[in-house]
C-alpha cells in the first residue's frame, strides 16, 4: 500500500512539473527561443504559450525594450597626433531574437569593439579643435556604421552619444589659457567701449546743456532787456502824462546827486554839466518865495559859468572894489 501511494505521489509530482513546462507565460516586450533536441523551432512572443514538456526547451529570454549601454573611456589619436579619451553611449533595440542568438555570440561586447574601432577611424580624420566642436558630426558617423553592421544581428542602433571628450592635462591647460586670454581681452574691449560710450554720452550732455544755457541767458537777457524798455517807457509815459515841469525835474535831479557819493571806495565823483540847468530851474522856483531865513538863499543871477552859485559877501567885496578910486 505504501508502495502505491509512493508511486502516486511521483505521478503527480511529474504531471505538475510537465504542466510546468509545458505552460510558457512571456512578459510583454520580451520573446523567447525554443529549441527542439537543440535546434531553433519557434520564437515564443508575449503572453501564454504552450510548449512540449522534456522535448522543447527555452535557450533564451531576450528584452525587446531599448537599452542603454554606457562604454568605458577609449583613448584615440587625433589627425595631429594628440591622444584623447572619449566615452560613448549606445542606445540599441533588439528587433530579431533569432538573429540576435544566433548570428553573434555576444552582441554587446560586439557593438563594444565595433564602436571603438569605428571611433578610431573617425576621429583619426580630425584635428583636436574639429574633434572638440564636431560632436553631432561624429554621433551621426558613428550611428550609420554601427547601424549597418548590427542590422544583420537583429540589432537596431537608435542613437550613439560622446559623453566626453577630455584631451591630455598639458592641452587642457593651454586650452584653458587661452579661453582666459580670449575671454580678458573681450573683457578689456568691452570695458572700452563702455568708457568710449559713457565719454560720448558725457560730451553730448555737456553740449546739449551748454545750448540749453546759452538759450536760457539769451532769452533772460532778451526779457530783461525787454523789461527795462518797458519799464522805462512806462516812466516816460508817466512824465509825459503827469505834464511834470522844470522845477520837479530839477529836483529830482538834486535829489540823486547825494548817491552819486555813496560807498567808501568812491574818491573822486564827477558833477555833470546839467547841474547848472537844474540849479538854475530850482532857484529861480525858490525866488518866488523870497529870501531865506538868515539872509542866505539862491540867486538866479549869482550862478558862475559852470553852475555853481557865489556867495552874497564875495559879491559885495567885489563891488566895493569896483567903487574906490584908483590911487595915484
Amino acid at each position: 500500500m505504501s508502495s502505491i501511494i509512493i508511486v502516486l505521489i511521483i505521478l503527480v509530482v511529474l504531471v505538475f512539473i510537465a504542466l510546468v513546462k509545458t505552460i510558457q507565460v512571456i512578459p510583454q516586450a520580451s520573446a523567447a527561443i525554443v529549441e527542439r533536441f537543440g535546434r531553433y523551432t519557434r520564437t515564443l512572443n508575449a503572453g501564454l504559450n504552450i510548449v512540449v514538456p522534456f522535448i522543447d526547451s527555452i535557450r533564451n529570454r531576450i528584452d525587446l525594450r531599448e537599452q542603454v549601454v554606457p562604454f568605458p573611456p577609449q583613448p584615440v589619436i587625433t589627425q595631429d597626433n594628440l591622444v584623447v579619451n572619449i566615452d560613448t553611449v549606445i542606445y540599441y533595440q533588439v528587433t530579431d531574437a533569432r538573429a540576435a542568438t544566433y548570428e553573434v555570440a555576444s552582441y554587446i561586447q560586439a557593438i563594444e569593439q565595433l564602436t571603438v574601432t569605428t571611433l578610431r577611424n573617425i576621429i583619426g580624420g580630425m584635428d583636436l579643435e574639429r574633434t572638440l566642436t564636431s560632436r553631432e558630426e561624429i554621433n551621426a558617423a558613428l550611428r550609420g556604421v554601427l547601424d549597418e553592421a548590427t542590422g544583420k544581428w537583429g540589432i537596431r542602433v537608435n542613437r550613439v552619444e560622446l559623453k566626453a571628450i577630455e584631451p591630455p592635462t598639458s592641452i587642457q591647460d593651454s586650452m584653458e589659457k587661452q579661453m582666459r586670454a580670449d575671454r580678458d581681452k573681450r573683457a578689456s574691449i568691452l570695458q572700452a567701449e563702455g568708457v568710449r560710450q559713457s565719454e560720448i554720452l558725457r560730451a553730448e550732455g555737456e553740449k546739449q546743456s551748454s545750448i540749453l544755457r546759452a538759450e536760457g541767458e539769451a532769452k533772460a537777457a532778451a526779457l530783461r532787456a525787454e523789461g527795462e524798455a518797458q519799464a522805462i517807457r512806462t516812466v516816460f509815459e508817466s512824465i509825459h502824462a503827469g505834464d511834470a515841469d522844470q522845477k520837479l525835474l530839477a529836483y529830482q535831479y538834486l535829489q540823486m546827486l547825494p548817491k552819486l557819493a555813496e560807498g567808501d571806495a568812491n574818491k573822486l565823483w564827477i558833477v555833470p554839466s546839467e547841474i547848472g540847468d537844474a540849479l538854475k530851474g530850482l532857484s529861480g522856483a525858490m525866488g518866488n518865495f523870497g529870501p531865506m531865513a538868515g539872509g542866505s538863499g539862491f540867486n538866479p543871477q549869482n550862478t558862475g559859468k559852470d553852475g555853481g552859485t557865489i556867495p552874497a559877501a564875495r559879491d559885495k567885496d567885489a563891488a566895493d572894489r569896483r567903487e574906490q578910486p584908483p590911487i595915484d
